[in-house]
């Protein structure tokens, strides 16, 4: 059996009215890779923030190498030999790929930083994780994979026991996932323990031995991936039976597109960021926009949505030409926007749940023009229980919600507009299975009870698949293929993005 590099036992967390973790156990061996998995709110960040010092615990007792150890910072943390890479790269632009490796821990020579060893050893610790790139360019030559890379070397030289990749697929397509999880074998290789956080269950079960599922706050179990189904790892994260998962995970039947068309797009392009797109979009229809990352889907929600301005092509609203030349005039014409950054473009954290929803209803309406407090929370409430929010009161700070209720605010404030387009760009990024299965079915039924005409885009085929009547799809920035009915299969959507063939 592996060496047992850290035990982690009857950990307690208290925040004031919640006990975020009780009595929690976790194991990780050597050479192993671990799963952290829960729904949002399950208590996995909240137990990595333990382990790494963020937040002090309130109970149990940590060890590591069969020595107890307490953190109190991150820093500390790291001097143990235990780093994290996170979701959102925590690495500074302006620098170069050399100084964000070896911040802190400069190479000297007579008192000054010795440039010349700094950037050799980046070099030998990136040809390490099979990257060769200049060192002495700053990071924002890189794009986010390669930067991702860039805090795993980091991470690597400061641990050499323990590795925490807390969701480091989210920006990545599959040819850079791929080359994450081959860099991730060779350190598990070499005798790292890592802990991989992560909400795409088909990456858990290629590249993880065990798990670890939370729930409430509480440990439900550990298990061998090999031995647990993944309909048995859902039923474990949500608390419902077997039955009831599979019933849960039953394709919603698709809306059917009216005659209506709502808007029209005819080769529309933007100067160095789209070419020539075409598309219709019906009432009562999902339409996707399918393609890698940087295709060009989130490029042709924003033209539709005001975002950037046309710079070729038109666009038609219920037959009638339409300059959109900001957000503004979309939303007056009945369109809205879920964008794919929750908490950069989404939401405003320091605001109530209340403040959050009516925030796009009241820049519609003006600022001059007051919602009384009244209307404010029965429009609040209203959409609590629409979309089944999980919050204290309308009142809570939305920065204190788990991701996939702060996804569900933002959903909310653009349906109090009572749009007739609805754009969801990755609505269901980085939220737990539960609430993804909620969102993809809210798109079919929003689409067949009140009519709307939904663009959904995703990197996850499956769901773009069950929830889409039409794919359009994007490659280089171009659209390359338009799948309709029966022809909607990832099959059929790679074939075009190999071919890249418009049709």
């Amino acid at each position: 059996m592996e060496q047992v590099l850290l035990e982690m036992r009857q950990i307690d967390k208290l925040f004031p009215g919640v006990r975020a973790l009780s009595k929690v156990d976790f194991t990780l061996r050597a050479g192993e890779i671990h799963s952290l998995m829960g729904e949002n709110g399950a208590g996995k960040s909240t137990l990595v923030k333990v382990l790494t010092g963020v937040y002090p615990r309130d109970g149990g007792t940590i060890r590591l190498n069969g020595h107890e150890i307490a953190p109190r910072t991150p820093k500390e943390a790291q001097e143990y030999g235990i780093s994290t890479v996170y979701q959102e790269v925590n690495l500074c632009a302006n620098l170069s790929v050399a100084e964000n490796i070896y911040i802190g821990r400069e190479p000297k020579k007579h008192g000054f930083i010795d440039w010349k060893t700094m950037n050799e050893r980046a070099v030998t610790l990136l040809k390490r994780l099979h990257i060769t790139i200049d060192v002495t360019k700053t990071l924002d030559h890189y794009s986010v994979a390669i930067q991702q890379m860039i805090a795993i070397a980091r991470a690597v030289d400061v641990s050499a026991r323990i590795l925490i990749l807390d969701e480091p697929t989210s920006s990545l397509d599959e040819q850079e996932t791929q080359r994450l999880f081959a860099i991730v074998r060779e350190l598990k290789a070499q005798g790292m323990g890592i802990i991989f956080i992560s909400h795409f269950l088909e990456q858990v079960y290629a590249l993880c031995d065990r798990v670890t599922v939370l729930r409430n706050g509480e440990l439900i179990g550990s298990y061998e991936v090999a031995h647990l189904s993944r309909l048995e790892l859902i039923a474990k994260m949500i608390g419902k039976n077997l039955s009831a998962v599979q019933e849960m995970d039953q394709t919603e039947e698709k809306s059917q597109p009216s005659a209506d068309v709502f808007l029209a797009a005819k080769d529309i392009g933007c100067t160095g960021s789209l070419v020539d797109v075409d598309l219709a979009i019906h009432k009562s229809e999902v339409v996707g926009l399918a393609g890698l990352l940087g295709s060009g889907r989130t490029e042709t929600a924003e033209l539709l949505f005001g975002i950037h301005s046309i710079t070729k092509g038109e666009i038609d609203i219920n037959g009638k030409k339409l300059n959109i030349s900001d957000p503004m005039t979309a939303m007056r014409k009945k369109i809205a926007f879920c964008p794919e950054d929750r908490k950069v473009s989404g939401i405003i954290g320091d605001l109530s749940v209340r403040d959050n929803i009516i925030l796009a209803m009241q820049a519609k309406d003006g600022m001059l023009k007051h919602i009384p407090y009244a209307r404010q929370a029965e429009i609040a409430d209203e959409f609590i229980r629409l979309l089944q929010i999980k919050v204290s009161d309308r009142e809570q700070l939305v920065k204190n919600l788990s991701g996939g209720n702060q996804q569900k605010v933002i959903i909310a404030r653009w349906l109090a507009t009572q749009p007739e387009l609805l754009i969801l760009d990755e609505p269901t990024r980085g939220i737990d299975v539960g609430t993804k299965s909620e969102i993809q079915k809210m798109a079919v039924q929003l689409a067949k009870q009140r009519g709307m005409a939904v663009v959904f885009i995703s990197s996850e085929m499956d769901e773009m698949t069950r929830t889409c009547t039409k794919l359009v799809v994007m490659k280089d920035r171009r659209k390359v293929a338009e799948l309709m009915d029966d022809e909607v299969n990832s099959e059929n959507v790679m074939k075009a993005i190999a071919g890249g063939e418009k049709e």
